[in-house]
């Protein structure tokens, strides 16, 4: 019985794996990511001469959201694998990210919840540069969605915080 009670467990181990997968199409959204990125940038520099200043910051706060969503996509690739599916054996290489050694379960929640803030709040930005042709209710909806997205962000950090302190006063 404890020869099989190990095979399932080692069954049970081994599953993290089907993960890999996920994480590679993760990848390739970002390579999407990436190219949308290039195709708006090359599009800026082309109209920047015959744009208005509004539109110019609309193309650029479009960039900086490109690029907070492939920030995310990167946190959620990296930290994902390495909390769940097999240890990275980075720690002698030179552009080792210092968040990685710190991540665990929780505090990747907390940067990713970051990050969608960051994300919400960008598209509230260009709502509000772009607030004349935009529906008033829709504005507000994302107002309170930005809001809830912040509440909820600010409670897991709490959490978190809570969770550490307590931790370290039981490991004492």
């Amino acid at each position: 019985m404890k020869k099989m009670e190990s095979i399932f467990e080692s069954i049970i181990f081994a599953s993290r794996w089907v993960q890999a997968p996920l994480y590679g199409g993760l990848i390739i959204g970002a390579l999407l990511y990436t190219y949308q990125f290039m195709l708006e940038l090359v599009h800026l520099c082309m109209t920047v001469g015959s744009i208005s200043e509004e539109v110019l910051m609309l193309g650029v706060l479009t960039l900086v959201d490109i690029t907070m969503v492939s920030n995310l996509l990167i946190m959620v690739i990296i930290g994902g694998y390495a909390t769940f599916v097999s240890r990275m054996h980075l720690e002698s290489h030179e552009d080792r990210p210092d968040w990685l050694q710190k991540i665990d379960a929780g505090t990747l929640k907390v940067k990713l919840a970051g990050s969608l803030v960051g994300v919400s709040g960008i598209h509230l930005l260009k709502s509000f540069i772009n607030i004349t042709n935009k529906n008033p209710e829709a504005v507000k909806w994302q107002i309170v969605i930005h809001v809830v997205f912040l509440f909820s962000t600010l409670m897991l950090a709490y959490t978190e915080k809570v969770l550490h302190s307590n931790h370290s006063k039981s490991s004492k």
